[in-house]
């Protein structure tokens, strides 16, 4: 896939075509694994992190990363 940034708009965010597409994916993965549609790992990957940098990551972004209330989580424990 090729995706064509004009070089203006590099230009204006001060960013090179790679470090935009890099960000592009790394947002792009936070808000599909927020939405439950791609798992921690998948998300990871698909951010360029490992997958405990990609959950710091999202801790610090508050995205929750347990699929759990806390009362659903403390009868999922018990």
């Amino acid at each position: 896939m090729k995706i064509l940034i004009p070089n203006d708009i590099l230009l204006s965010i001060n960013m090179n075509e790679e470090l935009l597409i890099h960000e592009i994916l790394r947002i792009f993965a936070f808000n599909l694994f927020a939405e439950g549609r791609l798992s921690s790992g998948k998300a990871a990957k698909l951010a360029g992190m490992t997958k405990i940098v990609f959950l710091i990551e999202a801790g610090k972004r508050e995205i929750d990363i347990l699929p759990y209330s806390p009362d659903e989580l403390k009868r999922e424990l018990a």
